[in-house]
């Protein structure tokens, strides 16, 4: 047989949904072809898989079926996740508890980390009191936060929530927008509130905010406070000069927990600050109770075009340093 056009034959249990595993119109399993340059054929209940690597393919499969055994929904995001992960040399781990439930949405639906990356990032969140988020669009660093920080106020930990982003203008000044001050900070803050309303449900997450317990707040408004009992959280950190950084840091109180997130592929600073987000993790790192999390393009959960997006602009940004 020619080296590349090998094969390999793999059993299916009688349980496995070959409906869901192979998708609509078999969109799963072209999606596996393409992706390893096999084809796969099935035969009552053999898979037999033909190309140069059907090796590759089988692992991949492996990893659908053992998703559809723990019931995991094989969506477009938890296939690209197995094939990542397949492609890093690493096995995804489908298994689910109620231990990785953060919270349940105004709707009902558990929250959960989806990715490994995602789980990580929570379980830091947990054991430290100040973590660091960083990563690319995408990957429930923000989401996450706030997730924790409602499950945090629920639980009675904390007596309140405060949520900030710095106001970088993008050429314009804040000055010459139209309305009041919070109109004209709001649009800048709208993510955050985005992210209340959907965990929470906007009516709650509005009273909330009418009492004080929740404050999404800019920056600038943070300077001179102490923050004790409170979750607070620092939304686009990369966007904040080192000054800004040392400033929102030591707002700290007694019994607080402290998240920054941010994407240090998307500084919108001034050219020649900078960000403090990045220096942060140099002063910082080796500090007990404090927590760096990287999160990477595996751990997108949006569209799948954002991952490729990502990617692409990586490998881009690799090719014209």
């Amino acid at each position: 047989m020619k080296e590349d056009n090998r094969s390999v034959r793999m059993l299916l249990d009688q349980d496995v949904d070959r409906t869901e595993l192979f998708g609509n119109m078999d969109a799963n399993m072209k999606k596996v072809e393409k992706s390893t340059g096999t084809s796969v054929i099935l035969r009552d209940d053999d898979l037999i898989i033909r190309g140069r690597d059907p090796e590759h393919a089988e692992r991949i499969i492996k990893g659908m079926v053992d998703a559809l055994h723990h019931n995991r929904k094989l969506d477009p995001q938890r296939l690209g996740y197995i094939m990542d992960m397949e492609s890093m040399g690493q096995t995804v781990d489908n298994t689910t508890s109620s231990k990785d439930i953060i919270c349940y949405t105004c709707q009902g639906k558990p929250l959960r980390p989806k990715t490994s990356g995602q789980k990580h990032y929570v379980d830091m969140i947990r054991k430290n009191d100040m973590v660091f988020g960083v990563g690319p669009a995408g990957t429930g660093k923000t989401y996450l936060a706030c997730a924790m920080a409602v499950t945090a106020l629920k639980d009675k930990d904390v007596e309140r929530i405060i949520l900030a982003r710095p106001a970088i203008e993008a050429g314009e000044s804040l000055g010459f927008l139209p309305g009041d001050l919070q109109e004209k900070v709001d649009p800048y803050l709208r993510p955050l509130y985005d992210a209340l309303f959907e965990i929470m449900g906007r009516e709650t997450a509005s009273r909330y905010k009418e009492k004080g317990t929740i404050e999404v707040v800019p920056l600038a408004y943070m300077r001179g406070r102490t923050l004790d009992n409170s979750f607070i959280i620092l939304d686009e950190a990369q966007n904040t000069t080192r000054e800004q950084m040392k400033m929102f840091l030591t707002r700290m109180g007694f019994n607080s927990k402290v998240v920054i997130t941010g994407d240090v592929t998307q500084i919108d600073l001034p050219k020649g600050k900078g960000s403090g987000l990045l220096e942060a993790e140099k002063v910082l790192k080796g500090i007990d109770g404090i927590a760096f999390c990287r999160l990477a393009e595996v751990d997108v959960v949006r569209h799948p075009l954002v991952k490729e997006i990502i990617r692409a602009y990586s490998q881009y940004g690799e090719k014209h340093r």
